[in-house]
Protein backbone atom coordinates (compact mmCIF):
# COMPACT_ATOMS: atom_id res chain seq x y z
CA UNK A 1 0.00 0.00 0.00
CA UNK A 2 1.24 3.38 -1.31
CA UNK A 3 0.14 6.39 1.40
CA UNK A 4 0.91 10.09 1.08
CA UNK A 5 1.79 11.69 3.68
CA UNK A 6 0.56 15.62 4.24
CA UNK A 7 2.13 18.14 7.47
CA UNK A 8 0.90 21.35 7.94
CA UNK A 9 0.07 21.45 11.36
CA UNK A 10 2.45 24.69 12.24
CA UNK A 11 5.88 26.31 9.88
CA UNK A 12 6.68 23.08 8.42
CA UNK A 13 5.59 22.06 5.13
CA UNK A 14 5.90 18.78 3.93
CA UNK A 15 5.04 15.61 1.78
CA UNK A 16 6.07 12.03 1.92
CA UNK A 17 5.36 8.34 0.97
CA UNK A 18 5.57 5.52 2.58
CA UNK A 19 4.94 2.04 0.99
CA UNK A 20 3.96 -0.89 3.13
CA UNK A 21 5.74 0.85 6.10
CA UNK A 22 9.08 2.07 4.57
CA UNK A 23 9.72 5.24 4.19
CA UNK A 24 9.74 5.86 -0.12
CA UNK A 25 10.37 9.64 -0.01
CA UNK A 26 9.90 13.15 1.55
CA UNK A 27 10.69 17.22 0.26
CA UNK A 28 10.30 19.23 3.29
CA UNK A 29 10.04 22.69 3.10
CA UNK A 30 10.68 24.65 6.43
CA UNK A 31 9.85 28.23 6.95
CA UNK A 32 11.79 28.98 9.88
CA UNK A 33 13.66 31.56 8.58
CA UNK A 34 10.66 33.80 7.85
CA UNK A 35 9.30 33.31 11.24
CA UNK A 36 12.57 34.05 13.14
CA UNK A 37 12.17 37.48 12.53
CA UNK A 38 8.85 37.47 14.75
CA UNK A 39 10.47 35.74 17.45
CA UNK A 40 7.65 32.60 16.76
CA UNK A 41 5.35 31.22 14.44
CA UNK A 42 3.32 33.86 12.68
CA UNK A 43 -0.24 32.10 11.92
CA UNK A 44 -1.27 33.83 8.82
CA UNK A 45 1.84 33.87 7.10
CA UNK A 46 2.86 30.24 7.70
CA UNK A 47 -0.69 29.01 5.99
CA UNK A 48 0.06 31.14 3.30
CA UNK A 49 3.33 29.80 2.43
CA UNK A 50 1.64 26.08 3.30
CA UNK A 51 -0.69 27.28 0.17
CA UNK A 52 2.10 28.35 -1.59
CA UNK A 53 4.42 25.46 -1.12
CA UNK A 54 1.93 22.34 -1.32
CA UNK A 55 1.47 22.32 -5.20
CA UNK A 56 4.99 22.79 -5.54
CA UNK A 57 6.41 20.36 -3.19
CA UNK A 58 3.72 17.46 -4.74
CA UNK A 59 5.49 17.13 -7.94
CA UNK A 60 9.10 17.05 -6.30
CA UNK A 61 8.04 13.98 -4.47
CA UNK A 62 6.65 12.17 -7.05
CA UNK A 63 9.13 12.49 -9.30
CA UNK A 64 11.78 11.40 -6.56
CA UNK A 65 9.74 8.72 -5.83
CA UNK A 66 9.33 7.60 -9.43
CA UNK A 67 5.56 7.50 -9.21
CA UNK A 68 2.37 9.09 -10.06
CA UNK A 69 -0.76 10.30 -8.49
CA UNK A 70 -2.61 7.59 -9.90
CA UNK A 71 -0.09 4.88 -7.72
CA UNK A 72 -1.11 6.72 -4.16
CA UNK A 73 -3.42 4.21 -2.41
CA UNK A 74 -4.10 6.68 0.46
CA UNK A 75 -3.66 10.34 1.54
CA UNK A 76 -2.84 10.72 5.65
CA UNK A 77 -3.16 13.92 6.70
CA UNK A 78 -2.14 15.98 9.82
CA UNK A 79 -5.95 17.04 11.11
CA UNK A 80 -4.66 18.09 14.60
CA UNK A 81 -3.60 19.50 16.74
CA UNK A 82 -1.98 22.58 15.30
CA UNK A 83 -2.70 26.35 13.82
CA UNK A 84 -6.33 26.02 12.63
CA UNK A 85 -5.43 28.28 9.46
CA UNK A 86 -2.52 25.83 8.62
CA UNK A 87 -4.21 22.64 9.27
CA UNK A 88 -6.89 23.44 6.86
CA UNK A 89 -4.89 23.90 4.31
CA UNK A 90 -3.22 20.69 4.70
CA UNK A 91 -6.77 19.43 4.93
CA UNK A 92 -8.16 20.78 1.96
CA UNK A 93 -5.15 19.60 -0.24
CA UNK A 94 -5.67 15.96 0.99
CA UNK A 95 -9.43 16.13 0.70
CA UNK A 96 -8.46 17.39 -3.21
CA UNK A 97 -6.12 14.45 -3.75
CA UNK A 98 -9.05 11.78 -2.85
CA UNK A 99 -11.27 13.86 -4.92
CA UNK A 100 -9.18 13.54 -8.06
CA UNK A 101 -7.47 10.22 -7.76
CA UNK A 102 -10.53 8.25 -5.29
CA UNK A 103 -7.80 7.69 -2.78
CA UNK A 104 -8.80 6.64 0.34
CA UNK A 105 -8.18 9.65 3.50
CA UNK A 106 -7.13 9.30 7.16
CA UNK A 107 -6.63 11.89 9.67
CA UNK A 108 -3.70 11.66 11.90
CA UNK A 109 -3.14 12.68 15.14
CA UNK A 110 0.10 14.84 14.91
CA UNK A 111 1.29 13.93 18.28
CA UNK A 112 0.73 10.16 18.07
CA UNK A 113 2.56 10.72 14.89
CA UNK A 114 5.42 11.80 16.59
CA UNK A 115 5.38 8.84 18.88
CA UNK A 116 5.08 6.48 16.54
CA UNK A 117 8.20 8.04 13.81
CA UNK A 118 10.29 6.20 15.27
CA UNK A 119 9.27 2.95 14.07
CA UNK A 120 9.97 4.07 10.56
CA UNK A 121 13.54 3.21 11.58
CA UNK A 122 13.05 0.23 13.95
CA UNK A 123 10.65 -1.84 15.89
CA UNK A 124 8.62 -0.52 19.13
CA UNK A 125 8.78 -2.67 21.97
CA UNK A 126 5.32 -2.91 23.30
CA UNK A 127 4.16 -1.75 25.96
CA UNK A 128 6.35 1.39 25.80
CA UNK A 129 5.97 4.39 27.81
CA UNK A 130 5.83 7.59 25.36
CA UNK A 131 7.68 11.17 26.08
CA UNK A 132 6.49 13.31 23.74
CA UNK A 133 8.76 17.00 24.52
CA UNK A 134 8.18 19.72 21.87
CA UNK A 135 7.47 23.88 21.85
CA UNK A 136 3.99 23.08 22.34
CA UNK A 137 3.36 20.56 24.21
CA UNK A 138 5.21 17.91 27.43
CA UNK A 139 3.03 14.63 27.13
CA UNK A 140 3.70 11.11 28.88
CA UNK A 141 1.47 8.38 27.70
CA UNK A 142 1.15 4.14 27.90
CA UNK A 143 1.71 2.83 24.31
CA UNK A 144 0.09 -0.46 24.45
CA UNK A 145 0.72 -1.52 20.40
CA UNK A 146 -1.59 -4.31 20.37
CA UNK A 147 0.03 -6.68 17.37
CA UNK A 148 -2.68 -6.37 14.08
CA UNK A 149 -4.55 -3.94 15.47
CA UNK A 150 -4.82 -0.34 16.53
CA UNK A 151 -2.55 1.15 18.69
CA UNK A 152 -3.57 2.37 22.02
CA UNK A 153 -2.21 5.87 23.69
CA UNK A 154 -3.23 6.25 27.09
CA UNK A 155 -2.23 9.65 28.42
CA UNK A 156 -0.89 9.97 31.84
CA UNK A 157 0.27 13.31 31.74
CA UNK A 158 0.59 16.66 29.97
CA UNK A 159 2.53 20.19 30.60
CA UNK A 160 0.29 22.66 32.80
CA UNK A 161 1.45 25.78 31.34
CA UNK A 162 4.70 25.94 29.31
CA UNK A 163 6.48 22.86 27.29
CA UNK A 164 9.55 22.03 27.56
CA UNK A 165 10.36 23.55 24.05
CA UNK A 166 8.70 26.67 24.71
CA UNK A 167 10.52 27.44 27.75
CA UNK A 168 14.09 26.39 25.53
CA UNK A 169 12.55 29.18 23.30
CA UNK A 170 11.51 32.15 25.78
CA UNK A 171 15.16 31.27 27.39
CA UNK A 172 17.12 31.22 24.18
CA UNK A 173 14.67 34.88 23.54
CA UNK A 174 16.31 36.33 26.84
CA UNK A 175 19.92 35.88 24.68
CA UNK A 176 18.70 37.87 21.98
CA UNK A 177 19.13 34.30 19.85
CA UNK A 178 16.66 33.80 17.09
CA UNK A 179 13.35 31.49 17.03
CA UNK A 180 13.73 28.46 17.55
CA UNK A 181 16.23 28.73 20.19
CA UNK A 182 16.52 25.19 21.22
CA UNK A 183 19.21 24.16 18.79
CA UNK A 184 21.77 27.03 19.91
CA UNK A 185 21.15 26.39 23.57
CA UNK A 186 21.52 22.90 23.12
CA UNK A 187 24.88 24.29 20.97
CA UNK A 188 26.23 26.67 23.20
CA UNK A 189 26.54 24.06 26.14
CA UNK A 190 28.38 21.81 24.73
CA UNK A 191 31.47 20.62 26.62
CA UNK A 192 30.47 22.69 29.76
CA UNK A 193 29.89 21.46 32.88
CA UNK A 194 26.49 21.94 34.54
CA UNK A 195 26.07 23.94 36.94
CA UNK A 196 23.67 21.86 39.11
CA UNK A 197 22.34 24.15 41.81
CA UNK A 198 22.03 27.00 39.48
CA UNK A 199 18.78 26.24 38.33
CA UNK A 200 15.58 24.00 40.05
CA UNK A 201 14.40 21.00 38.77
CA UNK A 202 10.52 22.33 37.58
CA UNK A 203 7.48 21.05 39.46
CA UNK A 204 9.29 17.70 40.75
CA UNK A 205 8.36 18.30 44.62
CA UNK A 206 4.86 16.51 44.21
CA UNK A 207 3.50 13.06 43.49
CA UNK A 208 2.18 13.56 40.21
CA UNK A 209 3.22 13.30 36.50
CA UNK A 210 2.10 16.31 35.15
CA UNK A 211 5.07 19.13 34.01
CA UNK A 212 5.14 22.34 34.33
CA UNK A 213 7.96 24.88 32.94
CA UNK A 214 6.70 28.26 33.88
CA UNK A 215 9.14 28.16 37.47
CA UNK A 216 12.39 27.07 35.74
CA UNK A 217 11.85 29.98 32.87
CA UNK A 218 10.95 32.52 35.61
CA UNK A 219 14.36 31.41 37.65
CA UNK A 220 16.49 31.82 34.17
CA UNK A 221 15.43 34.82 33.69
CA UNK A 222 15.75 36.21 37.35
CA UNK A 223 20.00 34.70 36.91
CA UNK A 224 19.74 36.30 33.24
CA UNK A 225 18.75 39.49 34.96
CA UNK A 226 21.94 39.17 37.20
CA UNK A 227 24.43 38.48 34.15
CA UNK A 228 22.83 41.35 31.33
CA UNK A 229 26.36 40.78 29.77
CA UNK A 230 25.13 37.66 28.21
CA UNK A 231 22.56 38.66 25.86
CA UNK A 232 23.93 39.27 22.79
CA UNK A 233 23.85 42.85 22.03
CA UNK A 234 22.74 42.00 18.07
CA UNK A 235 20.21 38.96 17.29
CA UNK A 236 22.47 36.98 14.49
CA UNK A 237 21.38 35.50 12.13
CA UNK A 238 20.41 31.73 11.02
CA UNK A 239 23.36 31.68 8.45
CA UNK A 240 25.71 33.72 10.89
CA UNK A 241 24.77 31.19 13.34
CA UNK A 242 25.50 28.16 11.44
CA UNK A 243 28.76 29.70 9.78
CA UNK A 244 30.53 31.10 13.32
CA UNK A 245 28.51 29.46 15.94
CA UNK A 246 27.19 31.07 19.17
CA UNK A 247 30.03 31.02 21.27
CA UNK A 248 31.73 32.93 19.15
CA UNK A 249 29.68 35.86 18.67
CA UNK A 250 29.58 36.20 22.56
CA UNK A 251 32.56 38.53 24.93
CA UNK A 252 31.96 35.49 27.86
CA UNK A 253 32.07 31.72 26.06
CA UNK A 254 32.96 30.23 29.49
CA UNK A 255 30.00 32.05 31.36
CA UNK A 256 27.10 31.65 28.57
CA UNK A 257 28.31 28.18 28.04
CA UNK A 258 27.56 27.22 32.02
CA UNK A 259 24.33 28.66 32.17
CA UNK A 260 23.35 26.92 28.34
CA UNK A 261 24.64 23.67 30.69
CA UNK A 262 22.97 24.48 33.48
CA UNK A 263 19.43 25.25 32.09
CA UNK A 264 19.78 22.23 29.46
CA UNK A 265 20.59 19.74 32.65
CA UNK A 266 17.57 21.17 34.84
CA UNK A 267 14.93 20.60 31.44
CA UNK A 268 16.57 16.75 31.32
CA UNK A 269 16.24 16.32 34.68
CA UNK A 270 13.34 17.23 35.44
CA UNK A 271 11.92 14.75 32.38
CA UNK A 272 14.09 12.06 33.78
CA UNK A 273 12.38 12.34 37.39
CA UNK A 274 8.79 12.45 35.73
CA UNK A 275 9.60 9.30 33.16
CA UNK A 276 11.38 7.07 36.41
CA UNK A 277 8.08 8.13 38.26
CA UNK A 278 5.84 7.12 35.65
CA UNK A 279 7.69 3.78 34.57
CA UNK A 280 7.50 2.67 38.33
CA UNK A 281 3.31 3.36 38.25
CA UNK A 282 3.18 1.64 34.99
CA UNK A 283 4.25 -1.79 35.54
CA UNK A 284 5.58 -4.48 32.47
CA UNK A 285 6.54 -2.21 29.74
CA UNK A 286 9.28 -3.03 27.55
CA UNK A 287 9.96 -0.04 25.76
CA UNK A 288 10.61 3.78 25.71
CA UNK A 289 9.69 6.08 23.13
CA UNK A 290 11.00 10.08 23.03
CA UNK A 291 9.63 11.91 20.49
CA UNK A 292 9.16 15.85 19.02
CA UNK A 293 11.51 18.62 18.67
CA UNK A 294 13.33 18.35 21.80
CA UNK A 295 13.77 14.46 21.38
CA UNK A 296 16.84 15.96 19.35
CA UNK A 297 18.21 18.19 22.37
CA UNK A 298 21.83 16.43 23.43
CA UNK A 299 21.09 16.04 27.35
CA UNK A 300 17.75 14.79 26.89
CA UNK A 301 18.68 12.37 24.88
CA UNK A 302 22.03 11.11 26.78
CA UNK A 303 19.37 11.10 30.09
CA UNK A 304 16.88 8.90 28.45
CA UNK A 305 19.36 7.01 27.50
CA UNK A 306 20.72 6.78 31.02
CA UNK A 307 16.74 5.95 31.72
CA UNK A 308 16.14 2.68 29.53
CA UNK A 309 19.89 1.26 29.87
CA UNK A 310 19.09 1.12 34.12
CA UNK A 311 15.54 -0.54 33.63
CA UNK A 312 16.51 -2.79 30.66
CA UNK A 313 13.93 -1.15 28.28
CA UNK A 314 14.41 -1.04 24.59
CA UNK A 315 14.87 2.86 23.76
CA UNK A 316 13.57 4.33 20.67
CA UNK A 317 14.83 7.81 19.71
CA UNK A 318 14.06 9.26 16.26
CA UNK A 319 16.88 10.39 14.36
CA UNK A 320 17.06 14.07 14.17
CA UNK A 321 15.43 14.54 11.14
CA UNK A 322 12.23 13.00 12.75
CA UNK A 323 12.03 14.80 15.61
CA UNK A 324 10.89 18.12 14.09
CA UNK A 325 7.44 17.89 12.70
CA UNK A 326 7.69 16.15 8.94
CA UNK A 327 5.45 13.70 6.89
CA UNK A 328 6.33 10.52 7.01
CA UNK A 329 5.32 10.52 10.34
CA UNK A 330 2.10 11.03 9.20
CA UNK A 331 2.82 8.98 6.77
CA UNK A 332 3.79 6.10 8.66
CA UNK A 333 1.01 6.89 11.42
CA UNK A 334 -1.72 6.80 8.44
CA UNK A 335 -0.23 3.44 7.10
CA UNK A 336 -0.67 1.55 10.27
CA UNK A 337 -4.08 3.19 10.81
CA UNK A 338 -5.14 2.07 7.59
CA UNK A 339 -3.45 -1.47 8.06
CA UNK A 340 -6.29 -1.85 11.26
CA UNK A 341 -8.85 -1.18 8.49
CA UNK A 342 -9.62 2.22 9.71
CA UNK A 343 -10.67 5.10 7.60
CA UNK A 344 -12.10 8.81 7.46
CA UNK A 345 -14.72 10.30 4.94
CA UNK A 346 -14.57 13.57 3.58
CA UNK A 347 -16.46 15.41 6.43
CA UNK A 348 -13.36 15.11 8.16
CA UNK A 349 -12.30 18.06 10.14
CA UNK A 350 -9.06 20.19 11.65
CA UNK A 351 -8.89 19.78 14.96
CA UNK A 352 -6.84 22.99 16.70
CA UNK A 353 -4.40 23.33 19.57
CA UNK A 354 -6.40 23.07 23.02
CA UNK A 355 -9.03 20.66 22.13
CA UNK A 356 -9.08 16.96 22.35
CA UNK A 357 -8.18 14.70 18.65
CA UNK A 358 -11.96 13.12 18.36
CA UNK A 359 -12.60 9.39 18.18
CA UNK A 360 -13.72 9.33 14.96
CA UNK A 361 -12.25 6.57 12.97
CA UNK A 362 -14.70 4.48 10.27
CA UNK A 363 -14.11 0.96 9.67
CA UNK A 364 -17.47 0.80 7.43
CA UNK A 365 -16.42 -0.88 3.71
CA UNK A 366 -12.48 0.19 4.94
CA UNK A 367 -11.05 -3.27 6.47
CA UNK A 368 -12.12 -4.95 2.94
CA UNK A 369 -10.30 -2.87 1.18
CA UNK A 370 -6.86 -2.96 2.93
CA UNK A 371 -4.20 -5.05 3.35
CA UNK A 372 -3.50 -6.78 6.42
CA UNK A 373 -0.65 -5.56 8.64
CA UNK A 374 2.44 -7.34 8.89
CA UNK A 375 3.10 -9.40 12.34
CA UNK A 376 4.37 -7.06 15.00
CA UNK A 377 3.07 -3.79 13.33
CA UNK A 378 0.15 -1.57 15.09
CA UNK A 379 -2.16 0.83 13.73
CA UNK A 380 -3.38 4.08 15.23
CA UNK A 381 -5.58 4.78 17.83
CA UNK A 382 -6.73 8.08 19.34
CA UNK A 383 -6.36 8.28 23.15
Amino acid sequence: MLVLGVETSCDETGVALVRDGALLSEVLASQTDMHAVFGGVVPEIASREHLRMLPLLLPQLLAKAGVTLGDVDAVAVARGPGLLGALLVGLSFAKGLCLGTGARLIGVNHLHAHLLAPGLESEIRYPALGLLVSGGHTHLYHMAGRPNGPTEFRLLSRTLDDAAGEAFDKVAKLLNLPYPGGRYLDELAQGAEPDTHLFPRAYISNDNLDFSFSGLKTAVAEELGKRPHLALKVMPSADELRGRGALALTAHPEELALVAASFNWAVAETLRIKVERALDREPGLRGLVVAGGVAANSFVRQAMTRVAKGRGLELRLPSLGLCTDNAAMIAHAGWQALCGGYGHGLDLESVPRGRAVPQDWSRAGVGEAVAEAPSGASSLHPA
